[in-house]
């Protein structure tokens, strides 16, 4: 009970915060926003790689998924269907539409999860690996062919509803779902098959359901990350999805720690500002950048958290037992 009112406490302090941040530099508000789109990202993929032991390097695709639907969904029928709510006010109506639009677009992709895992996630390793790669190139390519969506000119029009409160509500809660279901029997069942998938199936457990079962809860998170950087770009091209991306977002959990939530985050965040402070460097950045990516994997080849949490729970926890 304690930590239901916790978690509650925690997503008011979010909301909170994340409308207090809207007075910032406009600048320092897109990376605030950016770094929060990431978060989803890596958290959803550390719950594929990181806790399960799968190799998934197709990210980028089930993100452009979601993203695509959704702002086709706004494009094609937001007006008509905030018309149809015109009982409510303007701006709750336009909120609700989009909403239930990105989440749309996380089912989407959380379906074609399951569609692309049960063929590949009996493959393993390396193998893994590449048919991610095929399937999210895939969609990529299907997309780029798609004239209802633009194609290869990209897609604009997309009306702009996604601010810092969004991507904070959506942080927390995949932060939240991810960290739930670790901690419950089906989480150590997912770990588990991380630690030995021969000795799980001797024991009886169903891996390949649990893999398809992470795999597609991973790909839903992507998908709603998707739908929000959308709309905050209001402008959606192939070439935001490649190969380069997925492998952006799978350096950010090796880099905070594969098996760790809070190591998510961290990745996350050094990732997002790691390249925007190295722009005053111009030719030298991306030297900066990989050196700087390669001595923290020698220094800390676990990544910054290893698999280890920071507890907001105990951090509260401590925090109110010194304030007595």
């Amino acid at each position: 009970m304690r930590k239901n009112v916790l978690v509650l406490i925690s997503l008011i302090i979010v909301l909170i915060l994340a409308q207090l941040s809207k007075s910032l530099d406009p600048y320092f508000y897109q990376i605030l926003l950016f770094f929060g789109i990431n978060t989803i990202l890596a958290v959803s993929l550390n719950l594929i790689n990181g806790f399960t032991g799968q190799f998934s390097i197709g990210h980028a695709g089930f993100m452009a998924a979601g993203g695509y639907l959704s702002a086709a969904l706004s494009v094609y029928q937001g007006e008509k269907i905030i018309n149809y709510l015109a009982f409510l006010p303007k701006d709750f109506a336009q909120g609700l539409v989009f909403f239930v639009f990105v989440l749309i677009g996380g089912i989407f992709a959380g379906l074609l999860g399951i569609l692309i895992g049960i063929p590949t996630l009996r493959l393993k390793g390396d193998y893994l690996a590449i048919a991610t790669l095929g399937f999210g190139e895939i969609i990529r390519v299907i997309i780029y062919n798609m004239e209802i969506v633009g194609g290869p000119r990209g897609f604009p029009g997309i009306p702009k509803y996604t601010d810092i409160t969004w991507v904070a509500f959506w942080s927390f809660i995949c932060i939240l779902v991810v960290y739930r279901l670790i901690h419950s029997s089906h989480g150590r069942v997912i770990i588990s098959i991380r630690e030995d998938e021969t000795a799980s199936e001797a024991m009886g457990v169903n891996t390949t359901f649990y893999k398809v079962f992470s795999f597609s809860v991973g790909a839903f998170f992507a998908g709603i990350a998707g739908g929000l950087f959308a709309h905050y770009l209001m402008m959606l091209h192939p070439s935001s999805f490649t190969f380069m991306r997925s492998v952006e977002i799978l350096l950010m959990i090796v880099l905070g720690g594969l098996g760790s939530i809070t190591g998510s985050v961290f990745g996350a965040f050094v990732l997002t500002v790691l390249p925007e402070a190295l722009r005053g460097f111009a030719h030298l950045r991306l030297i900066i950048y990989s050196l700087a990516l390669i001595i923290m994997m020698l220094v800390k080849p676990l990544g910054l958290m290893g698999n280890k949490e920071v507890s907001l729970y105990r951090l509260i926890k401590k925090f109110a037992k010194d304030r007595e």
